[in-house]
């Protein structure tokens, strides 16, 4: 019985969620939710949580702007 080495080792979930490709996407939308809360006209509660929301989004990009690639 031989045992050859796997050229491409087997990517768990944390290997494929936590790059940076996912988590800027995630930040981003998080960072267009803000705005969107911010410019609708209906709900108070959502206007009072906008700018914590996209706050929330520009340091979440900013920190996973430093992510491996």
């Amino acid at each position: 019985m031989s045992f050859e080495a796997n050229p491409m080792p087997r990517r768990g979930f944390t290997d494929r969620i936590l790059r940076r490709g996912p988590l800027e996407a995630i930040a981003t939308a998080i960072i267009a939710a803000g705005v969107v809360m911010l410019m609708q006209p209906f709900f108070l509660t959502l206007y009072s949580w906008s700018f914590a929301t996209t706050l929330f989004g520009t340091v979440m990009f900013m920190i996973v702007s430093k992510v491996r690639e």
